[in-house]
């Protein structure tokens, strides 16, 4: 199994776990906290999806006299 499966996976239990707590401290309801816990993270990767999508375009613009060039450098992102 590689390291970035593992982070990734370690990652969502810790994400789920903080997610679980404080919904359930702030209502009082495991089966709401439960609910937030799951929800949260499915709208969050569709999000992440639109926001890499807008980079892309960013990206793909030609570059502007002046522009930052630390946009269109994908080692930065790498």
């Amino acid at each position: 199994m590689s390291l970035d499966l593992i982070k990734t996976g370690t990652y969502l239990s810790i994400h789920l776990t903080v997610g679980f707590t404080v919904a359930y401290l702030m209502t009082g309801s495991i089966a709401l906290a439960g609910g937030i816990a799951l929800i949260e993270p499915v709208i969050n990767a569709v999000a992440f999806f639109f926001h890499e999508q807008a980079w892309k375009k960013i990206q793909a613009r030609p570059p502007r006299e002046g522009a930052r060039q630390w946009v269109r450098e994908r080692a930065v992102f790498a």
